[in-house]
């Protein structure tokens, strides 16, 4: 047996571990050498019990454990080495010898040595990610919608933008060694490795999220489906909250109705009724009426469609096309990049066509990155000068900008002509500050910001437009 290899594998395996939230210290690296040497590498159940002996400190680590283990012991492509999945796509021993040549030199040149780490992927990458930091960047992350970010995030900490530019600068070398047809061929695929070590990263940011959110559910029992974020949600649950919020609007109607019948009674009017009793002494009391107008609101909602907000931005529309008859008119504007009327397709439709094609791209293209400001300027072009004061504008989005203008002047244009500009945001208020976020700037210019993370925050959304007249 190659002691060198098993140690080689060993060290690869503790990495994987440590990326899955498994703290090993360097002295329980050793324990894990020595148990190893003891039991020896012919049973692989004897081999898991004796990494778990040393390794795990809590019952519930037992499961991470044993998902990492099978996972690096399993027959998968994404456990071959670089050189062997750039073997398989063709490549000959004279180039990857040349590659390996020249990937060494550059790393002597760039003491992070990112590029080598992201496009080995495997071990190099789990060291990489443990060495930014990685429980530190994610333990701020509260909700599945921040993941794209806190992604982000983390693959500038690992180096992802100077493994790039060190790519740019290899591919010169790689024409000059092998000529433009093979050097653009293998430069494609080692920028193919990079994007996938940048989805690696993804899925880990994703799975961290997850594991999190089955802690929490383990601690605190059954979770209330209300209460409980619209991103963490599965099929199933999406619809018996769906269920709920059609409830929800019902009760809103009867509320509404109950109004309006005492309002086509009126008010007591305590001075004409007082002035009506002088007449008789009192004897009888006749009591007079003030009549009441109720006005019913105009509602505007201008709704971002992208992935990072699409299932809250589903219950909002629903939410608005159940709840039609508390307004005297309703508009409904979705955007991702560009901006789009639904207005009529809610009203020619059943509420499920009309979504499904409002996320199909059928009104705004949805493969687009947000662009707020973009999607402002249209808005304030088209809709704001009909405005008037008898109208609450409702936007909901996460105000993440992608670094474009944000355009936050337009809100005020709108707070000038609309009776209430009310944003709702599925973020919490502790990322608004945080990246590509223009919450801050959105929220000083709005009526009402609130927080729409789960269908209780959306119900309190409801209740306060509802009583804006």
């Amino acid at each position: 047996m190659d002691r060198r290899a098993v140690l080689r594998v060993t060290d690869e395996l503790l990495w994987v571990l440590r990326r899955e939230g498994l703290a090993i210290a360097t002295s329980q690296a050793i324990d894990a050498v020595r148990a190893l040497d003891l039991v020896g590498f012919e049973s692989r159940e004897d081999v898991r019990e004796a990494l778990a002996a040393v390794i795990v400190q809590r019952p519930r680590d037992r499961v991470r454990f044993d998902r990492a283990f099978d996972a690096f012991f399993s027959r998968s492509s994404h456990r071959r080495t670089l050189w062997e999945r750039l073997a398989g796509q063709g490549f000959g021993e004279a180039e990857l010898a040349l590659l390996r040549e020249l990937l060494e030199q550059l790393a002597a040149s760039s003491p992070d040595g990112a590029l080598n780490a992201l496009i080995g992927r495997g071990a190099d990458l789990d060291r990489l990610l443990h060495l930014a930091g990685t429980s530190r960047v994610l333990e701020a992350m509260q909700s599945p919608l921040q993941a794209g970010f806190y992604t982000h995030r983390l693959l500038e900490r690992v180096g992802a933008r100077e493994a790039r530019d060190a790519l740019g600068a290899l591919r010169p070398r790689l024409v000059d060694a092998l000529g433009d047809e093979r050097a653009a061929a293998l430069a494609s695929a080692l920028e193919a490795e990079l994007a996938a070590a940048s989805d690696d990263v993804r899925v880990f940011v994703k799975q961290t999220l997850d594991e999190r959110e089955s802690e929490r559910e383990r601690e605190g029992g059954p979770r209330d489906l209300l209460s409980t974020p619209f991103s963490s949600l599965d099929d199933r649950e999406v619809e018996e909250v769906r269920r709920a919020v059609r409830r929800f609007v019902q009760r809103l109607r009867g509320g509404e109705r109950v109004r309006r019948r005492r309002a086509r009674q009126g008010r007591v009017d305590p001075r004409r009724t007082l002035r009506l009793a002088m007449r008789t002494g009192g004897v009888p009391a006749e009591l007079a009426y003030r009549a009441r107008r109720r006005d019913k609101p105009r509602l505007v909602v201008l709704c971002d469609v992208s992935e990072s907000v699409r299932t809250v931005a589903r219950f909002l529309l629903e939410l608005a096309y159940a709840s039609q008859e508390l307004f005297s008119g309703t508009r409904t504007f979705v955007f991702v990049s560009e901006l789009g009327e639904t207005t009529r397709l809610f009203d020619e439709h059943p509420v499920e066509t009309a979504l499904a094609r409002a996320y199909s791209g059928a009104v705004v293209p949805v493969t687009h990155n947000s662009n707020y400001g973009r999607a402002l300027r249209a808005f304030e072009e088209r809709v704001v000068p009909e405005l008037d004061r008898r109208t609450t504008v409702v936007v909901l989005g996460d105000g993440r900008t992608n670094y474009h203008d944000p355009a936050a002047g337009v809100l005020d244009a709108i707070r000038a002509r609309a009776r209430a500009l009310v944003w709702l945001c599925p973020e919490p208020r502790a990322a608004w500050a945080t990246g590509d976020s223009a919450m801050p700037r959105y929220a000083a210019r709005c009526t009402d910001v609130l927080e729409v993370r789960c269908a209780r925050d959306l119900e309190d959304a409801a209740r306060l437009l509802v009583t804006l007249r």
